[in-house]
């Protein structure tokens, strides 16, 4: 057996980096953009096995399919005690004091302004110093360390706020101040003033966010301030902070298809069976996302055939076509014919080229009519003396008296002969022929038909259009066109009666009762009685 054996490389569908995650790093600062992108390597290895019996080819495609998707997650609001990241006394709705620099107040009912009737804090120091998360300006801080090392953030992301802040005094000043570290790295830091000096706020509702990259597990928050005058300092309630972060997911899969393909090298196969595999596959094909090999018919447009449409064709053949085709029968006939007449007339010629003897002696019609009747067996002897050529014909024309007299009524003779026998042979070709019969109407029709479904050919026959072609062709010689006419049936009047059969109620026939039971039994009697009668 020969065994060969290669591989082969045939495509890399792609092998670069995906767009996607090109953008979306440890390094990216931000949201990503959200997406999903597919990597697909593919490599195709071929086998082929040879021996006597055929070629067997293996195709091995291996796919490596690298999916990534990135999505943008939440933590919800993490200064909510619900979501299990603050206690209640470090929670955004400022019912407790969180701690921090400087003086404070907590303040409840009309106290709070435009922040509601329920507690919220206020900032009442006035110094200028520099708060713990290195803010300048500041008088008193609210502060709390979150730790968030659960939602496990390595790919960046942005951190988001709100807060409501009511401030009455023009000169006061307000701030937000978030930190997020890794560790004791610091990741970002970010402060945004609120309501600056010299600026009438009043009530207001701000909000704001810091972008960072790379990993996060802890945020500091820290509200600050200053009340200048010391009359009414700035107050705020209801803060929120939200953790939206990037989440890249990779998974990566392999997909190994192996497809065998043997080609056979018997040379005994028939041709039948080679048309059945082209058939199969003309009409047939193959579909590649199956798990198997599969065949599925094609697809192919449709053509409308109608009664009337098929009855046009099949009259335009009976009227026309059938004009134009000669019989094949008669084509053999006439050619024999021409073919015996051509040799007659060669050796009708040659009869005619020999010397004739009949000038000198008067033809005897007794004497010829008994030659005639003499069997025509000896036709051969008579034309090997016709073709012995012109010698014996000088020996006839000497003087001598005795065979002047004689050859005259051979040649005579050989002569009526050669004629009777030529009439033998041209009586067939005289017989008059018999004209065809003129064809009905339905046998055109039926020739016409039969061409039509062999203008389909051997293949095409077995096709959906002309499958539903040949079955129209059927019926238009059927004349069954009236067998589809919808027609109403008209209701036998009287044939519903209201008249009731009885029930549950059983008519004995005593009558019926005895010939079904006592007379069949005296027949069946006297059917035994006979056999001994004999």
């Amino acid at each position: 057996m020969t065994r060969l054996k290669h591989l082969l490389l045939v495509a890399l569908l792609c092998f670069c980096y995906s767009s996607l995650k090109a953008d979306c790093t440890n390094t990216t600062i931000g949201l990503c953009t959200p997406g999903t992108e597919e990597i697909i390597v593919e490599s195709i290895t071929e086998e082929t096995e040879q021996d006597g019996t055929g070629i067997t080819t293996i195709i091995t495609t291996t796919s490596d399919i690298t999916t990534t998707t990135i999505t943008n997650e939440t933590s919800g609001d993490i200064l909510d005690g619900s979501n299990g990241y603050v206690s209640s006394s470090k929670e955004g709705d400022m019912d407790i004091d969180w701690g921090g620099q400087g003086g404070a107040s907590m303040p409840s009912g009309s106290s709070c302004y435009g922040l509601g009737t329920d507690k919220c804090a206020m900032i009442t120091g006035s110094g200028n110093s520099t708060s713990t998360m290195g803010v300048s300006g500041m008088g008193t801080t609210f502060i709390q360390t979150i730790d968030i090392s659960d939602l496990t953030i390595d790919k960046g992301g942005k951190v988001v706020y709100t807060i409501s802040v009511d401030k009455q005094d023009s000169q006061d000043r307000i701030y937000m101040h978030i930190t997020g570290r890794n560790g004791n790295t610091s990741v970002f830091s970010g402060t945004d003033i609120l309501s600056e000096t010299g600026v009438t706020s009043g009530y207001q509702q701000y909000s704001g966010n810091f972008n960072f990259a790379g990993s996060l597990n802890t945020l500091v928050v820290e509200v600050g301030g200053r009340d200048i005058n010391m009359a009414i300092g700035p107050m705020f309630d209801d803060v929120s902070v939200e953790v939206l972060y990037n989440v890249v997911n990779t998974i990566v899969t392999q997909e190994i298809t192996t497809v065998e393909m043997f080609i056979a090298l018997n040379t005994d196969v028939s041709t039948e069976i080679i048309d059945v595999v082209e058939t199969i596959f003309e009409f047939n094909e193959p579909i590649e996302d199956a798990p198997v090999f599969t065949l599925e018919p094609m697809e192919e447009p449709m053509e409308e055939f109608t009664y009337e449409s098929v009855e046009m064709e099949v009259e335009f053949e009976a009227d026309f076509g059938m004009e134009m085709d000669m019989p094949e029968f008669d084509m053999p006939v006439e050619i024999e014919t021409e073919m015996s007449m051509e040799m007659e007339m060669a050796d009708l010629e040659m009869e005619m080229e020999m010397p004739e003897v009949e000038v000198d002696v008067e033809p005897q019609t007794e004497e010829p009519t008994m030659d005639i009747q003499e069997p025509t067996d000896e036709e051969p002897v008579v034309e090997n003396d016709m073709d012995s050529g012109p010698d014996e014909t000088e020996e006839v024309e000497q003087p001598d008296s005795e065979a002047t007299e004689e050859s005259p009524m051979e040649d005579e003779g050989s002569n009526e002969q050669e004629d009777v026998q030529q009439e033998e042979k041209q009586e067939p070709t005289e017989e008059p022929v018999e004209e065809p019969k003129q064809e009905t109407k339905q046998e055109q029709k039926q020739k016409a038909a039969t061409k039509i479904v062999k203008k389909m050919g051997d293949k095409g026959r077995y096709e959906t259009t002309n499958q539903i072609k040949t079955l129209i062709v059927m019926q238009v010689l059927a004349n069954s066109k009236s067998f589809f006419v919808d027609t109403q049936l008209s209701e036998v009047q009287g044939f519903f009666t209201d008249v009731e059969l009885p029930d549950t109620t059983i008519a004995d026939n005593n009558i019926a009762n005895y010939f079904m039971t006592v007379d069949s039994d005296n027949t069946f009697n006297q059917i035994v009685d006979s056999q001994y009668n004999r």
